[in-house]
């Protein structure tokens, strides 16, 4: 039995969806354990696409149960968007997803909170997707927030809206000259979504503590990636929660001894959305056609992603902080038509060879890249199926990756496709 976290192990948009799908087929339950509609995981099942905000990603296997941790801030709209999307596709989620009772519950104050922060701001916005994540943690860690089960009773609900409103009203009128929010809409529109959800809410620590003991095989699904993390990311271009892998038990309500594997997942190459320093960016042709190869948009904002070559340097610190076990390698084919291929070993820094992202911001802006090339392979690799099926260049390419950052190659993917993916070594 393995229960494994799969952990983005750069800035997010890893793959992490299709990786999780594909050992979904090992797997009894898949838990989402933090972030929030902010991040979207992408899966193609037999030419049909599926993009998943808080669903995690192995729903569309009919045999297995799905789960949203408490270490998630959930939007009770997206998510009935999301079972509605799937029932229209096929897919009934009923008796195979389940809800934390004490997960925090995104509010219309934390949208709205959200864009207006980000539009005060100006050049210096972070570059939120303006859909209340950051505003809900915050609220949470303050104390001040509403939670999942609170929707399923209004003895519970009217009180904490009606705080909510007294404050967050204020706020907006003398701060941001903006119209305060109705509570009473608020209280009843929020009582039906939590009455529409009520089926799918449970206590999950104590579903998941009886499913262990069952001897049942869990993965754990992260959102965003490593160098998003709140404390280890570049702060404060980073994400409200802790993506690392030891955010996983404190987000589904399971201790750490349950853990037997950490999957960090990695394209061949490296992007990041929304600001903040990123020390392999190309802003050049070549990361056009990474770019443009890749399908580099966000599956949730739609804006274009940044592409560079990968950076062993980001990946290393992924490595120590998450204690990863194993990579699964993503987008190997985007590189097949490049006759060389660079990577990053590592960054000068005032004269200082710097072998980790270093966590204040402004060394990461001073940060040189310093590069290897390899040779290209110029190959179509996306109908291989085996190691020995890879070209020997790009074999190489990854052992390379696997000794710069020292973690054994579990997977490598090289199409979007479930069955596009080469198993080496997951034990």
């Amino acid at each position: 039995m393995q229960n494994r976290i799969v952990i983005g192990s750069q800035w997010g948009d890893e793959g992490k969806a299709k990786i999780v799908d594909f050992l979904t087929l090992e797997s009894d339950i898949i838990i989402r354990f933090q972030g929030g509609a902010n991040a979207g995981h992408t899966v193609i099942v037999d030419g049909v696409e599926f993009i998943f905000h808080l669903i995690p990603s192995g729903i569309m296997h009919e045999d297995k149960m799905c789960v949203i941790g408490n270490g998630v801030v959930l939007d009770p709209k997206q998510i009935l968007k999301e079972i509605a999307d799937l029932k229209e596709k096929g897919i009934d989620p009923t008796g195979r997803l389940k809800i934390a009772d004490n997960a925090h519950v995104v509010l219309p104050w934390h949208i709205e909170l959200d864009k207006l922060k980000e539009k005060q701001a100006g050049k210096a916005a972070i570059g939120t997707t303006g859909r209340g994540i950051g505003p809900c943690y915050s609220d949470k860690v303050n104390r001040h927030g509403v939670r999942v089960g609170d929707l399923l009773d209004e003895k519970e609900l009217r009180p904490r809206i009606e705080d909510i409103a007294s404050f967050r009203n204020k706020e907006f009128e003398l701060l941001y000259n903006a119209p305060p929010i109705d509570a009473e809409e608020v209280i009843k529109e929020y009582l039906d979504l939590g009455n529409a959800i009520r089926d799918f809410v449970c206590d999950i620590s104590g579903f998941l503590s009886e499913s262990i003991k069952s001897c049942k095989s869990l993965i754990f699904e992260g959102a965003q990636g490593t160098i998003l993390d709140v404390d280890h990311g570049t702060y404060p271009f980073v994400t409200s929660s802790n993506t690392v892998a030891g955010s996983a038990c404190c987000g589904s309500g399971i201790g750490p001894t349950a853990i037997t594997q950490a999957i960090g997942v990695v394209k061949a190459y490296t992007t990041r959305v929304g600001n903040g320093p990123f020390p392999t960016e190309l802003n050049d042709e070549i990361g056009e056609k990474l770019r443009d190869i890749g399908g580099e948009i966000g599956a949730t904002t739609g804006r274009e992603r940044r592409c560079g070559w990968f950076d062993a340097p980001v990946v290393r610190k992924a490595a120590v902080v998450n204690g990863l076990t194993h990579l699964a390698i993503t987008k190997l084919d985007v590189l097949d038509t490049f006759d060389e291929i660079k990577i990053c070993t590592h960054y000068e820094l005032e004269g200082q060879r710097v072998d980790f992202i270093p966590s204040q911001l402004s060394k990461v802006g001073r940060c040189k890249p310093v590069y290897e090339t390899m040779p290209g392979w110029n190959q179509d690799t996306t109908k291989c199926r085996e190691w020995d099926e890879l070209p020997l260049n790009a074999q190489k390419y990854i052992n390379r990756l696997s000794e710069l950052v020292d973690v054994k190659v579990g997977m490598v993917s090289v199409g979007a496709w479930r069955d596009q993916s080469i198993v080496l070594d997951m034990e």
